[in-house]
């Protein structure tokens, strides 16, 4: 047995299915292994990125997955998508194979330095360079990976791969616990007695707490408080919960950020929120959180914890009284009917020829959509209309680049999703922008039959920087994209390539990609001009906007300005 049997074992006894990655040179002998062994399905993708991010895709819906690789530019592409898999928390296992040891530290062909190249976006980094160490580093990096929820990188040189097996020291396999983590009695009576203290309270949800949605409903409801959560919180929060108010943040509403900054007390549940601009300063903060190390930095606090958030609210939930008084909760979610009443505008508002509206686009999506369909979105305008206009079912989930913020992501994810649940609906929100960047994998999506379904969001243009510039008071340079049909590219690869370019066609085209049976590409061009306005505008961006509108005036840019004012009337006529 070589060590690359060895190796491809210990994957086989944690559930590994597939592992990510492009053949080539150092990883021969793993891939050799892998067809030999034929309980583990070696996909190949274009670009090792991708490979990264369809790792980190099914890792955060199934637990433990792997990419690869090869020497040199293998490992450079794999970086971006463990970045994202780093600052997401999900355990991603990446071998690195390496040029031989006897080159080692000779400025050989491709070689790089792994330690150093993986070190910030990984909890175990190392390099194996005897048969000994490869399987006892194997076996710790799987431990890594799982139990601090983040990426482990394992270095294996190509020819250490080919040695022949040795057992070592320690053990094999690897130790999966579930640890029940919450406050100290003493510090659950000092929550209680703040959260019965308090007459106005708003809870706000993270990931973290998405485990234990009914426990957040039912301290809801004790506490007669409205509950907001981010984006990456939403699919398992908004569901089933009567007291939800929407998400605050960059692509929130008003409804949430406004409870929060009305409220006496904010309780934050599992959430690493980094948006400081939209957290309150002048009422009492609790936070919560199985990361001690990410209490208080984002807020000042007068109580933080170190809890899980279901095993916290279990034992908590018997300390907390009825509250009887209503009206604050009642005002919030009066406010969150008329956020949701101005939000439904848009989509009555479908657009026009190739400038179709992209709320009404996401909101058609939300309608035909399976209940446990499994959404991707890239990074930019795609999050916006995601976040507002995906409604959860409590089957849904939906999979971005929430910490990383990376282009590029929602085809690459979509390819672990499906790879990870053949049988559910993928619907990927895609970018012009984003899809250019990774383009090549569609080839992969078409090899492995995969019935992913691609929406483009094609507005001819980089429409989250376009944003940043205009309220930077900065005319848009340079954020315009010459498209090729990517329904075209998409036949060309070998599936199904449609065009949608007038509102009445949208329907029927989502419908027939839908319920086809394979991948199916929708170009469907959406209005350029169409913004998306967080949910509290400063002043400073109000007079950054009028003064873009200007300078394109002054610019002779007089027809862009009429059809941002004529796509953004409702918008503007509320901060204006």
């Amino acid at each position: 047995m070589k060590v690359a049997d060895q190796l491809v074992q210990m994957l086989v006894q944690n559930g590994v299915k597939r592992i990510y990655a492009v053949a080539g040179d150092s990883l021969n002998e793993l891939n050799d292994a892998i067809r030999r062994n034929g309980q583990i399905r070696w996909i190949h993708v274009r670009h090792e990125e991708v490979g990264a991010y369809a790792a980190a895709a099914e890792a955060e819906l199934e637990g433990l997955a792997v990419c690869a690789g090869s020497c040199g530019p293998g490992h450079v592409h794999l970086i971006n998508g463990l970045y994202d898999a780093h600052r997401s928390g999900v355990p991603v296992l990446a071998i690195a194979s390496t040029i031989d040891t006897p080159e080692f530290g000779s400025d050989y062909f491709q070689s790089t330095n792994t330690i150093r190249l993986f070190d910030d976006c990984s909890s175990y980094n190392q390099i194996a360079t005897t048969p000994v160490q490869a399987t006892r580093m194997m076996q710790m990096a799987i431990q890594h990976a799982i139990h601090t929820k983040d990426v482990a990188v394992l270095g294996l040189p190509g020819d250490v791969a080919a040695m022949t097996a040795e057992k070592g020291p320690g053990a094999s396999h690897n130790y999966r616990n579930t640890v029940v983590m919450r406050p100290s009695d003493p510090d659950l009576e000092q929550l209680a007695t703040l959260l019965n203290a308090g007459q106005k309270i708003t809870i706000y949800c993270g990931i973290g707490a998405t485990e234990a949605h009914d426990d957040v409903v039912e301290l809801a409801q004790r506490l007669q408080a409205p509950v907001g959560y981010s984006f990456r919180a939403k699919m398992g929060i908004q569901y089933n919960n009567p007291n939800e108010v929407g998400m605050t943040g960059l692509l929130g509403l008003p409804s949430a950020y406004h409870s929060m900054h009305e409220a006496d007390v904010v309780l934050l549940l599992g959430t690493d929120f980094p948006y400081t601009p939209f957290l309150p300063t002048k009422n009492k903060i609790i936070q919560i959180d199985e990361k001690p190390e990410r209490l208080g930095r984002r807020a000042k606090l007068d109580l933080g914890l170190c809890g899980k958030i279901g095993d916290t609210l279990q034992a908590l939930l018997p300390l907390i009284k009825q509250k009887t008084d209503s009206s604050f909760l009642n005002a919030q979610l009066s406010l969150y009917e008329t956020v949701k009443k101005h939000l439904h505008t848009y989509v009555q508002d479908p657009g026009s020829t190739d400038r179709l509206s992209p709320e009404f686009v996401a909101a058609t999506i939300d309608t035909l959509a399976d209940q446990d369909a499994i959404f991707t979105v890239d990074t930019g305008m795609c999050c916006v209309w995601g976040a507002r206009y995906i409604q959860a079912t409590g089957q849904r989930r939906m999979l971005g680049s929430f910490n990383h913020g990376s282009m590029a992501n929602a085809m690459p994810m979509a390819i672990g999703a499906s790879l990870c649940y053949p049988k559910r609906q993928v619907v990927a929100f895609c970018g012009d922008g984003g899809l250019s960047m990774l383009l090549g994998d569609l080839a992969t999506i078409q090899q492995y039959k995969l019935p992913i379904k691609l929406i483009v969001f094609n507005n001819r243009a980089l429409g989250m920087v376009k944003l940043e510039m205009d309220v930077q008071g900065l005319p848009d340079n340079e954020t315009d994209m010459v498209n090729p049909d990517f329904a075209l590219v998409a036949q060309a690869m070998g599936f199904r390539g449609l065009t949608v370019r007038e509102p009445h066609e949208l329907q029927s085209a989502l419908t027939d990609a839908f319920t086809h049976d394979g991948p199916v590409l929708v170009n469907v061009f959406t209005n350029p001009a169409s913004l998306a306005m967080p949910p509290r505008i400063e002043w400073n961006q109000v007079k950054g906007y009028t003064l873009t509108m200007s300078k394109m005036i002054l610019g002779g840019r007089m027809d862009d300005v009429l059809e941002t004012v004529k796509a953004n009337y409702k918008h503007l006529s509320d901060i204006l």
